[in-house]
């Protein structure tokens, strides 16, 4: 059985501590936003989740290209890894939005542009999972795999620039946003330093865990080589 690697161990307890020191920062260092309160705490959880899942996203679509080139599984293995994970974390955007969303607009969901376009880009990814598990061939399902994540890493960057490109209620805290959003704040120095750490933090979870699943994809594909070989 193959032996979890050094580094790997390592990788785990540095998140786990930087985990710890940025939830410290996010309750505890970071001031109080002067408008909205405690509730706008939840934007470091929020826009990092966020992060993360574009990364994820991202990740899935250079390992598709990868994998067309090279036709080596690893490829595929990783863009499923990132896709899994990437939709975690859109979904926990999309919940700590809604929890922010509820004393500010007073609403749990409004379907602003934003918010619609974050949830179809994790709708057509969750739609990749299901699709692959109707495909039994190994070498087709990777294809049809990095194609999709390929194309679906459209939706990408149309939800990043959904809240600049349409008029939108929700708010861009980074650059200028529109003026109709409701929720922006300026950031000071100590909330800048809590962001930027909550996403190096969530940077370096994401590596932790798409190393994790990559492994354990390796071991799942090994056991579906040795089932085809029997069914030869």
């Amino acid at each position: 059985m193959e032996s979890k690697p050094r580094l790997l161990t390592i990788l785990d307890i540095v998140t786990v501590i930087l985990l710890l020191v940025a939830t410290y920062m996010v309750f505890f260092y970071a001031p109080q936003e002067a408008v909205m309160g405690d509730v706008q705490r939840v934007f470091y959880f929020h826009v990092a989740a966020g992060w993360v899942g574009m990364l994820s996203f991202l990740v899935a679509a250079g390992v598709g290209i990868l994998y067309l080139v090279k036709k080596d599984r690893k490829w595929d293995i990783a863009g499923l890894a990132a896709v899994e994970i990437g939709i975690v974390f859109a979904f926990i955007n999309i919940v700590t939005g809604s929890i922010w969303a509820r004393p500010i607009w007073n609403t749990w969901w409004t379907w602003d542009p934003r918010l619609t376009t974050a949830t179809v880009m994790m709708l057509i990814y969750l739609a990749y999972l299901m699709l692959r598990q109707g495909i039994e061939d190994p070498d087709r399902r990777a294809r049809f795999g990095a194609v999709y994540a390929i194309i679906g890493f459209l939706s990408v960057p149309l939800t990043y620039f959904s809240a600049r490109i349409f008029r939108t209620i929700h708010p861009i805290v980074i650059g200028s946003g529109d003026a109709g959003a409701t929720g922006s704040f300026d950031m000071t120095p100590l909330m800048t330093q809590t962001f930027m750490f909550s996403l190096l933090t969530f940077t370096l979870i994401f590596i932790d865990l798409l190393w994790h699943r990559i492994r354990l994809g390796r071991k799942a594909d090994q056991v579906e080589q040795l089932r085809l070989k029997t069914m030869e």
